[in-house]
């Protein structure tokens, strides 16, 4: 039975009360879906490149909802709450931070930075700070503390991947959810559509930027993102 349908996937139950099943949909959408196209490929590309991303942070030691890849489109989770934020990591200048603090795109932080967005299309996912979070009662300090160390550790084995690509890892976003016991997983997903990516010598696009700004062709972009994590 569909419990949920997003802009990128459909969420079916199972058997199992505590486990989805996740269908990735050949869809792209940009400035929270005020531009929308449909691409045939695109969710066969997300699932096999989270799929693996999720493989690569297990076998690393860090934990998430992700099961096991069932199919091209799809996957098995374990269910979780999710947590309304969108944590934000970035290690260079680059995006909605360069108009709103000035920073040069391309400018390296000293170290990497961590914002949350809250996750209310109706506001357009608005920044929030830390006491921001803690007064709409969606996480306490321990648990953003939490949210913090597991993006950066997070951050850390990412970026690792990316080099190991020749690829610099710019920003990403991710999401988080609560098990039945209240533990903080990774979840959602982790794709060049929630990545800034770009190749370390010639600085081109690795990501969804390619369909917000027109630049080139996002199943052409993800393919070849994808062959480069098959060579790892």
């Amino acid at each position: 039975m569909l419990v949920y349908e997003g802009k990128a996937k459909r969420v079916f139950s199972t058997d199992d009360d505590q486990v989805y099943r996740i269908e990735y949909k050949d869809e792209v959408t940009a400035g929270n879906g005020a531009k929308k196209d449909a691409m045939a490929g695109k969710g066969r590309l997300n699932n096999m490149i989270t799929s693996r991303f999720f493989e690569l942070l297990t076998e690393a030691g860090y934990e998430s909802h992700f099961i096991k890849r069932l199919s091209e489109t799809e996957q098995l989770v374990k269910k979780v709450d999710i947590i309304p934020l969108e944590v934000v990591v970035r290690n260079i200048a680059a995006g909605s931070i360069t108009k709103r603090l000035g920073f040069i795109k391309g400018e390296a932080f000293k170290a990497p930075l961590i914002e949350f967005y809250y996750k209310k299309d109706e506001l357009n996912d608005p920044i929030v700070t830390d006491d921001h979070v803690k007064l709409l009662g969606i996480a306490d300090d321990a648990d953003i503390a939490e949210l913090k160390r597991q993006a950066l550790n997070i951050n850390n084995k990412l970026v690792d991947i990316m080099n190991r690509m020749n690829l610099d890892l710019v920003d990403f976003k991710i999401e988080f959810g609560k098990d039945k016991d209240g533990n903080i997983l990774l979840a959602d997903e982790i794709s060049p559509d929630t990545c800034r990516i770009w190749e370390k010598d010639t600085k081109e696009n690795f990501d969804k930027d390619v369909y917000r700004e027109d630049t080139g062709s996002l199943i052409d972009t993800y393919t070849n993102f994808y062959n480069k994590m098959e060579a790892l």
